[in-house]
């Protein structure tokens, strides 16, 4: 039976950890779906898996909410505006925990390789074996080699986690910064949702508007 208090929410694994203390933590009556994270080696497949669990919850919710950042599906904000369906604000997930501090962080060096606990969690599934770099090394440099330094945006203090940013810092052959921010926009921008209030932004961040997902920092 539709529940008429009860939302969706329709997200990326890589924030599935996250999103379930924050549901927790605010009581809300979410029923929460997630897509495998992978698929951010194939960007032109997510708007496709999002649709389709829209597709399944449609009946059984009341609200749905999407939350991605833009992650290079180019066709996933224009759906979205089509079908009435709202998504947290931001190009990815960096900006979306990092806030302000993302873009101190980009203006200091554009060159900058992002970190998050998932991602240093997932690191040889997602990108070593994800992009087959064991298997292909010499795409490393081609991949990599831009980067001049790796930002750890930590959302949980864990030794264990830090440790492993540093030897994937060493194996980028790069220097490493840690900065604490915790679940940053990603909490304030779901609140608002949840709220009916309008989300908070940062000078990068993108909406349903149009706009390029990755504009030139001013």
């Amino acid at each position: 039976m539709n529940d008429p208090n009860r939302t969706v929410m329709v997200a990326c694994a890589a924030l599935g950890k996250e999103l379930r203390e924050i549901i927790d933590r605010y009581g809300w009556n979410v029923e929460l779906r997630v897509i495998n994270a992978r698929l951010h080696n194939r960007p032109q497949l997510i708007t496709g898996a999002v649709a389709e669990k829209l597709a399944e919850t449609q009946p059984d919710s009341d609200r749905q909410v999407v939350v991605y950042g833009h992650c290079g599906a180019p066709d996933l904000d224009p759906f979205l505006k089509d079908a009435g369906v709202e998504r947290t604000l931001g190009p990815h997930c960096y900006e979306m925990f990092g806030g302000e501090e993302f873009v101190r962080l980009m203006e200091e060096e554009p060159g900058t390789f992002f970190l998050t606990d998932f991602l240093v969690k997932s690191w040889k599934n997602l990108v070593l074996e994800g992009l087959r770099l064991q298997q292909h090394p010499e795409l490393k440099e081609m991949m990599f080699g831009n980067y001049r330094r790796v930002a750890y945006l930590v959302q949980v203090e864990e030794e264990r986690l830090l440790a492993k940013a540093r030897e994937i810092a060493e194996w980028l052959e790069l220097p490493l910064v840690t900065r604490v921010v915790g679940y940053g926009h990603l909490e304030e921008r779901l609140a608002a949702i949840m709220e009916g209030k309008p989300q908070p932004t940062t000078p990068v961040t993108v909406g349903l508007d149009g706009l390029d997902a990755y504009p030139t920092l001013q």
